[in-house]
């Protein structure tokens, strides 16, 4: 692609050679003669200066540099746009495999790819343009819209509703029962989960992570919503819009996740938690209770500033420990003394 095409595809403006061929698109450690990279932010100016990348994307109008120049609003998501044209996903099977089961009861919509070994249930509805790989098991009565990319051995158990342009990747099982039991009669009993799970629109979900079915009514992921691999997310939970899940997050039974929340990596939720929407949680943050909006770290979770002087504190803890030691042991000293001139004075 010349430049000025690519400038009319990200809707930005050239500093350089409109007619400057374009072959790939690379980070600007690995980009080649060609290729065009992108400008995060003014430490990485130094990098691009020996970057073999022929042109850039930047926010503005840069120096220092010898690239062609390409001023966007966001670098990174035109990047991410040329990523995208440059590397479009390539399904390369179209129709039905032949060693597929699919139920005569399911009911498929026009252009929708089942590879080998999938299996596809009883009054199961698959919307057009759905691609689903090889050892995919959809349950009973789910659906799963239009334009969705189901990665192999990914589970959707019975009665999952599952909306378009959403993507699993392998591993992942939606729908599990709930991990709920009550005691007695001196062991655990199981309390049937009966609910569903609904995924709304634009989703995506990591590999093997797991979200449970509701015990009655249903699990919610929103719309938007992004889900990092290795995550749990329980019974009854429901997850707002446009949220952000990073790796290894447990989420517990009836927590309730606000719209536009970012929660790290190894972040444990407790049951019954209500985080609201717009709060930011530090990786390996504990949560109960209610979470307002704000930034928490921590376990258990306290406003971001205090954990940053909490950690600080923490790092010198070996040092005044040696201090109030050497204290203790001068407050001793000074007693002996004081005793030793009162027994003289007598």
């Amino acid at each position: 692609m010349k430049l000025s095409e690519i400038a009319a595809l990200v809707n930005g403006s050239i500093k350089g050679d409109a007619d400057l061929l374009i072959t790939g698109v690379a980070g600007i450690s690995n980009a080649v003669h060609g290729d065009i990279t992108f400008l995060a932010n003014a430490k990485a100016l130094k990098e691009l200066k020996s970057s073999k990348a022929s042109a850039v994307l930047v926010n503005k109008e840069t120096e220092g540099f010898e690239q062609a120049q390409v001023i966007v609003k966001n670098p990174q998501y035109a990047f991410a746009q040329l990523l995208e044209k440059f590397h479009p996903a390539i399904h390369s099977w179209r129709g039905i495999s032949k060693d597929a089961f699919v139920s005569e009861k399911a009911v498929l919509d026009k252009d929708v790819t089942i590879y080998p070994f999938a299996f596809i249930s009883d009054d199961v509805k698959i919307g057009s343009g759905t691609v689903i790989y090889p050892g995919v098991f959809i349950g009973t009565g789910s659906s799963v819209g239009s334009n969705c990319t189901i990665y192999p051995n990914s589970t959707i158990r019975e009665g999952i509703t599952i909306g378009n342009n959403v993507i699993l990747h392998a591993g992942s099982v939606i729908g599990a029962d709930g991990f709920g039991y009550v005691f007695e009669n001196g062991k655990h009993n199981k309390i049937p989960q009966v609910g569903g799970v609904v995924i709304e629109d634009d989703v995506e979900i990591g590999a093997n992570t797991a979200i449970d079915r509701a015990t009655t009514g249903n699990t919610l992921i929103g719309k938007g919503t992004k889900i990092d691999n290795l995550i749990q997310i329980g019974h009854n939970v429901r997850v707002g819009k446009q949220v952000i899940l990073v790796a290894q997050t447990g989420i517990g039974g009836s927590s309730e996740i606000g719209d536009g929340v970012l929660i790290g990596g190894q972040v444990a939720v407790a049951d019954h938690t209500n985080v609201q929407a717009g709060a930011m949680i530090g990786a390996r943050a504990g949560l109960m209770g209610n979470v307002p909006k704000g930034i928490f770290s921590g376990a258990p979770a306290i406003p971001h500033r205090d954990w940053l002087k909490s950690c600080a504190v923490f790092a010198v803890l070996p040092e005044l420990k040696k201090r109030v030691a050497e204290l203790e042991e001068k407050i001793k000293q000074f007693g002996s003394d004081k005793i030793e001139k009162t027994d003289n004075k007598q």
